[in-house]
C-alpha cells in the first residue's frame, strides 16, 4: 500500500501543485515512486479544472528544470480517509481543512508544510498569486526545503514501520 500525501492551498494552482510536483521529483530521484503517491487540492472552488499558474510553472522550470502538471480540484471530506498526510500551505488552509472534520477524527493527519523546513524559518508558504516573480521563486525554494524534510520524515518514520 503506498503512502499517500495531499498538498493543500487555497486555489490549487500555485503552492499545492508546486509542492506535489517537487515532491514527485524528489520521490523519483530517491527511487520511491512505488512507495509514495502525491496529489494536491485547494480549499476553494475558484480554479477547479485549471492547470498550475503559468508564473509558478516558469519558476519551477527555471529553478528545478521540472514542468508542473495537474488540474485544480477542491479538497473533499473523503480526502481524510484517502490520504495518510495532509499538508496545508498556511494557517488559513490548515484551519479550513480542520473545520471539515468537526469530530477531530483526522486532525493528526493534518500538518503545516513549513513544519518540515530545515533551512527556512517561515511558518507558512506565502501565496505568491498577487505578487511578482520573486514571490514565485521564494515559494519554490521554500517548498524544496519542506519537501526534502518531508521525504526524510516519511522515509524514517513511515516506510520503516
Amino acid at each position: 500500500m503506498p503512502y499517500k500525501l495531499l498538498f493543500v492551498c487555497l486555489g490549487n494552482i500555485c503552492r499545492s501543485p508546486s509542492a506535489e510536483n517537487i515532491m514527485n521529483h524528489l520521490i523519483d530521484r530517491a527511487g520511491l515512486s512505488d512507495c509514495i503517491l502525491c496529489d494536491s487540492a485547494g480549499t476553494s472552488s475558484y480554479h477547479i479544472g485549471s492547470p498550475p499558474d503559468r508564473r509558478m510553472s516558469t519558476a519551477a522550470t527555471a529553478k528545478l528544470g521540472i514542468k508542473l502538471r495537474g488540474q485544480a480540484r477542491q479538497f473533499q471530506k473523503l480526502d481524510f480517509q484517502d490520504f495518510d498526510m495532509i499538508l496545508a500551505m498556511d494557517q488559513e488552509n490548515y484551519q479550513n481543512i480542520l473545520a471539515l472534520d468537526p469530530t477531530g477524527q483526522y486532525h493528526d493527519k493534518v500538518y503545516l508544510m513549513c513544519k518540515f523546513c530545515s533551512q527556512h524559518t517561515l511558518k507558512e508558504v506565502p501565496d505568491p498569486y498577487y505578487g511578482g516573480v520573486e514571490g514565485f521563486n521564494q515559494v519554490i525554494d521554500l517548498l524544496v526545503d519542506a519537501c526534502e524534510g518531508l521525504l526524510e520524515y516519511i522515509t524514517n518514520q513511515q516506510l520503516k514501520a
